[in-house]
C-alpha cells in the first residue's frame, strides 16, 4: 500500500487525466459538458444561406422542400407543407446522443427567447428508439421544447442519418440551413440570421 501511494504522488498528474478520461469515456453527460464548451466557441456553427436577389422577385416551386411530418404527444399532426409563411425550426436529435444533449441547452435558450413569435415553429423531433427515453431526457432536464416524433419516413434532405441534424426552412418551404452536428444556437449571430428570415 504504501508503494502504491508513492508512486501515486509521482503520477497524480497522469492518475488525473486517467481518471477524466474514463469519466468522459463512460458518461453521457461530461461527453455532453465537454463538447458544450467546444460549442460555445461558435467555430461549428453554420450559416443561414441567404436568399439570392432573383429570388426575391420570383419563387422557383421546383426547390421547395418536400412535406415531412411529425406528431406531438396528443397525437396531432404536423405537416411542414401547411407551415408555408412560417419559418421552420428542425433538430433531429436523441437522448443517448452527447452532442444532441451538448446543444440542446442552446435550443432551449433559443426556443424561450423565440417561442412567442407565431412566425416561428419549432420542430425538435426525437429519434430515440423507445419514446419514453426521450421524454424522461427533457423531464430531468426540465426542458419544454416540443416533444415530436416522425409521422412517417423523413425525407433524406432533412436528415441522413447523422445525429444531431438541425434544419431550417424560410417562409417558402425552401431549406436554408442544413447542419448535421452540433451547434450553438443562442449566438447572437443566429438570431440576427433567424430575424432575417422572420423578415423576407
Amino acid at each position: 500500500m504504501e508503494k502504491f501511494k508513492i508512486w501515486l504522488r509521482k503520477n497524480w498528474s497522469t492518475t488525473l487525466l486517467f481518471t477524466a478520461f474514463v469519466v468522459l469515456l463512460l458518461s453521457p453527460d461530461a461527453k455532453a459538458w465537454l463538447m458544450r464548451q467546444i460549442i460555445s466557441t461558435g467555430l461549428l456553427n453554420s450559416k443561414i444561406k441567404e436568399k439570392p436577389a432573383e429570388q426575391l422577385a420570383t419563387e422557383n416551386i421546383a426547390s421547395i422542400s418536400q412535406n415531412f411530418s411529425v406528431q406531438d404527444e396528443s397525437g396531432k399532426i404536423i405537416n411542414t407543407s401547411e407551415l408555408k409563411g412560417k419559418v421552420v425550426f428542425i433538430n433531429f436529435w436523441a437522448s443517448w446522443c452527447p452532442p444532441c444533449r451538448a446543444e440542446f441547452p442552446s435550443i432551449q435558450k433559443f426556443y424561450d427567447k423565440y417561442n412567442s413569435n407565431k412566425d416561428l415553429v419549432f420542430l425538435t423531433v426525437n429519434l430515440d428508439d423507445e419514446v419514453a427515453s426521450g421524454k424522461t431526457y427533457l423531464e430531468k432536464e426540465k426542458f419544454n421544447v416540443p416533444f415530436l416524433i416522425p409521422n412517417g419516413n423523413i425525407p433524406n434532405e432533412y436528415f441522413s442519418g447523422s445525429l444531431p441534424t438541425t434544419v431550417v426552412l424560410d417562409k417558402a418551404g425552401k431549406v436554408r440551413m442544413h447542419h448535421a452536428g452540433m451547434a450553438d444556437y443562442s449566438k447572437d449571430s443566429f438570431y440576427d440570421e433567424i430575424n432575417q428570415l422572420l423578415k423576407e
